[in-house]
């Protein structure tokens, strides 16, 4: 759940426009994402797309050149200040 100013961050960037939708599509889609409206539907899709292109290119990359202990390292949450 976002906190309010995350919430007007988010705001800020969105802008009203016109779109031509097949809206038995955006129906499929809204009950594979459990989305509600069709405005909350687009952006859940657009932002799975963002993260399924982010984990290919994850999933692309060699790790081959380093160690054990640096891969450990990475994938250690604590080391990332979180």
């Amino acid at each position: 759940m976002l906190v309010p100013s995350e919430r007007r961050h988010i705001i800020a960037r969105v802008r009203r426009t016109s779109l031509n939708l097949d809206f038995e599509l955006v129906e499929k889609a809204r009950g594979e994402l459990g989305t509600n409206g069709t405005t909350d539907t687009v952006h859940r899709a657009l932002d799975e797309v963002v993260k399924r292109a982010a984990i290919t290119r994850l999933l692309e990359m060699r790790f081959d050149s380093m160690s054990n202990d640096e891969i450990e390292r990475l994938s250690d949450p604590s080391e990332h200040g979180r």
